[in-house]
């Protein structure tokens, strides 16, 4: 009993002294006017505009996916090993030898001639893709055809009457029919919010943003509809993406600006959400202290509340070097230097300059990276031996960054940095706290997959690479139930979306490869896990 009294004063005392620590820092944290707001949900980012040049294509042998985690925080993308891989067929190794000439023919810049053997290897896309010819856009209503201008006439008649339906459904008729007309998305988003039917709204606009993504008005409406909801960061991508891909259109320099403005907005957001969990997680800690006594869960919940505040960079630098510590880390420059290249490639695209980013190998020989908050990029070996392409590859980098740059892990720790400060102090709590801070929801996937074929595009790469890479995994999970498939969708729903992603998009898939190089290095990359399994079976030997 009196160990019991002794104990909550000493809490209370920790409370007081705590209370004050914490609002000196908080007090120290620079943030701007913006009120705390519900977490924004996240969105399929759809923006874009027909791809440039790049590298890979490749649907024939990855791995099978699972979500395995290398490290005790990290999300990843994984798949289980497979059986020593087959010797290629004669039509594998001339189809191989072709991307290597198509590569070859691109960078020299016979655009053309390479484009033509890229066709002669690829398949088209199966029949579930939706293929439909696209018209150009269409801005004046007088250019509607009569039927066209009659639908636009009735929604002005509902409108100026506010009849419901009278307007919802010739608008709806309207971008059904004539898609090209870009005032008609608009204002059928517009009047689907004025009756509270914003998530409508904002799937018209995505809609009609994959099927005409250069313009600007068209982006416009979708960032301000975004920003409607709260949802800073999607707004912020839309508005760069824009920039990035249009950099000679007279509004890039305006999207720029909008970019950054909703990105500090994003960023103000989740320092208000954190200030608001502070006082909570302190409370937490000294309730952690007087049930076991120990200061150890206290200051656990004061540190993890600091590192919050001081933001993504931290938390992800934190985790790396904890991850540094405990991996074996790949120090062959050719290997490192390859990966690196491509990553930073697709950074420049991503355009979020804030982060430090880094990229490491781990000698593993299994399919699977993941992202840390703040650009740290773990993939494995076997990420490298069991791709077909650069290409495949910068998929999958531009998948695992894509959670990066949308501050997915960022924001699933600050939704769960309370949860685990609690379920600490209870049975088997550090993994109930872990399941909630780890795993991107369904939308999060998606919207990775969106963005990191945006990414990948933006950087020169074949459009296909992370659909290519999604194939192959889908072909080997057929006798395996994958462990991710909860959270991710599913395979052949994967391959699907990005099939349409990139049609309608009317992104390029006949493009760079990067076959020869990626053989160069995954030469080398095979022979240094044959290497490590050596020693460590030469090691089991000499303990037994």
């Amino acid at each position: 009993m009196k160990r019991t009294r002794k104990s909550l004063l000493l809490a209370v005392n920790w409370v007081l002294l705590s209370l004050g620590t914490s609002l000196l820092i908080i007090l120290t944290q620079p943030i701007a006017p913006v009120p705390a707001q519900e977490p924004a949900a996240p969105v399929i980012i759809e923006t874009t505009n027909t791809p440039e040049a790049a590298p890979p294509e490749t649907s024939e042998s990855s791995q099978t996916e699972t979500k395995t985690e290398e490290v005790e925080t990290p999300q990843s993308e994984s798949v289980t090993e497979e059986p020593e891989e087959t010797t290629l067929s004669p039509e594998e190794i001339a189809r191989q030898q072709t991307l290597i000439e198509a590569d070859k023919l691109y960078l020299a810049g016979n655009i053309a001639e390479a484009e033509k053997l890229y066709r002669q290897v690829k398949e088209p896309f199966s029949k579930t893709v939706t293929n439909q010819e696209r018209k150009a856009a269409i801005l004046d209503p007088a250019q509607l055809s009569p039927g066209g201008k009659v639908y636009w006439r009735e929604s002005e008649a509902g409108i100026a009457n506010k009849l419901q339906t009278r307007t919802i459904v010739p608008l709806q008729l309207l971008v059904d029919q004539y898609p090209e007309f870009i005032p008609g998305h608009i204002r059928f988003a517009e009047v689907l919010k004025q009756y509270d039917r914003s998530q409508d709204a904002l799937n018209v606009l995505e809609r009609a943003v994959s099927l005409y993504p250069n313009q600007p008005t068209l982006i416009q409406a979708k960032i301000n509809a975004l920003t409607d909801e709260k949802k800073w960061m999607e707004a912020s991508l839309v508005a760069r993406q824009f920039s990035l891909l249009n950099p000679n259109d007279p509004q890039a320099p305006k999207f720029s600006k909008l970019a950054e403005e909703n990105l500090n907005r994003f960023k103000s957001h989740i320092r208000a959400e954190i200030r608001g969990n502070t006082i909570t997680n302190i409370i937490t800690g000294a309730i952690g202290y007087a049930v076991t006594g120990s200061l150890l869960g206290p200051f656990s919940a004061l540190d993890s509340t600091i590192m919050l505040l001081q933001g993504e960079e931290k938390i992800g630098e934190s985790v790396a070097n904890q991850a540094k510590r405990q991996l074996n880390l790949v120090e062959d420059e050719t290997v490192t230097a390859y990966v690196n290249d491509i990553g930073e490639k697709l950074v420049k695209a991503a355009g979020r300059e804030e982060f430090n980013y880094e990229f490491f190998v781990i000698p593993l020989e299994d399919l699977n990276a993941f992202a840390l908050p703040g650009g740290k990029i773990f993939i494995n070996a076997g990420a490298i031996a069991k791709t077909n392409s650069e290409a495949e590859l910068a998929g999958l980098l531009g998948h695992e960054l894509a959670h990066t740059v949308l501050s997915h892990g960022f924001q699933l720790v600050t939704q769960g940095n309370l949860i685990a400060n609690v379920t600490q102090y209870l049975p088997f709590g550090g993994t109930i706290g872990q399941l909630f801070s780890l795993s991107y929801s369904r939308d999060m996937e998606r919207q990775a997959d969106n963005l990191g074929t945006r990414l990948i595009v933006a950087s020169g790469y074949a459009a296909d690479g992370l659909r290519n890479l999604m194939v192959t995994l889908e072909k080997q999970q057929k006798n395996i139930i994958p462990t991710w498939l909860s959270s991710h969708p599913g395979g052949s729903e994967r391959v699907s979306y990005l099939e349409n992603l990139i049609s309608r998009g009317g992104y390029n898939r006949y493009s760079y490869e990067g076959v020869e190089r990626h053989l160069e290095v995954q030469a080398k990359v095979k022979q240094l896990i044959k290497e490590k399994k050596e020693k460590e079976q030469e090691q089991q030997r000499q303990r037994s």
